[in-house]
C-alpha cells in the first residue's frame, strides 16, 4: 500500500499519535544497534555488559564500556526523524514518545513529552540513595580515569541510571507508556526490533482500544503481522515524508 493511501486512511481529524521508538531511530546518528553486527565492543555483546552481574563482577569493564559509548554519543546529533516527531508535538497531534533510547537525543533534538522506559545513559546514579548527576561530558567519558563514587554514600560506586537486563522497568514510567498508549489513535512504532518486552507489548495494547499501529523498520520483524501498515525503509527517509504529508492533510 502506498504512503498515500495509509495517510487517507487514518481518518480522525485530530488523531492522538504516539510514538514507540527503538535503537533503530538512532541509528542514523551514528548509535550502533545492539543487535546488529556493529553491536559488538571489543569481544563483548552488549547484552553480556549491560547486566547487574557484570557490574559486580567488574565495574571497571563496565564503566569502560559506558564511557566508549558516551564518548560515541557526544559526537551524535538528532536526525530528521527525531525532527519530525518533534514537529508532530509542536502541532499538537502527539501526545507523548515512548521511547527504548537511553541516548537522548530526542531531549536534544527539543521534544519535551517523552518517557524513557529504560532509562537514560547521560545520568549515573548510586546505587545506594537517590543521588544522580550527568556525566555526558568529554572530561567524564575519559578512558582511563577513576571510577565515580557517590558523594554521599562512602565506597558507593556510581552506575549509569539506565535498565539493565534482568532489572526491572520502572513502574511509574512504564504506567505512564501505558496510559498513553491507551489514549492513542495512532501508535507509531519505529526503529525497534520488536522482541523486547514488555515495550513489545504496547501494540497490542493499542489495537485492543481501536488505534491504528503503523510500523517503521527496515525490515519485517515479529510484530508486522499484527500491524495495520508497516513501512520499510530507514526511518530517517520514511518517517519525515509521513510526518510531513499527515500534517499537510491536517492542515
Amino acid at each position: 500500500m502506498s504512503l498515500e493511501s495509509i495517510i487517507e486512511n487514518i481518518t480522525d481529524t485530530k488523531p492522538r499519535i504516539v510514538s514507540v521508538i527503538g535503537a533503530g531511530l538512532s541509528k542514523a546518528s551514528g548509535m550502533p544497534t545492539f543487535r546488529g553486527e556493529d553491536g559488538l565492543w571489543k569481544k563483548y555483546r552488549a547484552e553480556e555488559l549491560a547486566t547487574p552481574y557484570a557490574f559486580s563482577r567488574d565495574q571497571k569493564l563496565v564503566w569502560e564500556w559506558y564511557r566508549f559509548r558516551m564518548r560515541m554519543l557526544l559526537r551524535a546529533k538528532p536526525n530528521p526523524a527525531h525532527n519530525a516527531l518533534k514537529k508532530l508535538e509542536e502541532k499538537n497531534i502527539a501526545i507523548g514518545l515512548i521511547t527504548q533510547n537511553v541516548d537522548g537525543l530526542h531531549e536534544i533534538e527539543g521534544i519535551k513529552n517523552f518517557v524513557e522506559i529504560h532509562g537514560r545513559i547521560r545520568y549515573a546514579r548510586c546505587m545506594n540513595c537517590n543521588y544522580s548527576e550527568r556525566w555526558d561530558n568529554e572530561e567524564s567519558a575519559q578512558e582511563e580515569i577513576p571510577l565515580p563514587y557517590c558523594p554521599r554514600c562512602i565506597d558507593s560506586v556510581l552506575r549509569p541510571d539506565v535498565v539493565w537486563f534482568g532489572e526491572s522497568l520502572d513502574s511509574q514510567r512504564w504506567e505512564k507508556a501505558i496510559n498513553w498508549t491507551n489514549q492513542a489513535s495512532v501508535l507509531l512504532v519505529i526503529g525497534t526490533s520488536g522482541v523486547v518486552q514488555p515495550v513489545a507489548s504496547l501494540p497490542l495494547y493499542a489495537k485492543q482500544n481501536k488505534a491504528i499501529v503503523v510500523e517503521f523498520n527496515v525490515e519485517e520483524t515479529p510484530i508486522s503481522s499484527f500491524c495495520d501498515y508497516s513501512i520499510y525503509g530507514p526511518c530517517e527517509k520514511t518517517l519525515p515524508n509521513f510526518t510531513s504529508k499527515l500534517i499537510k492533510k491536517l492542515e
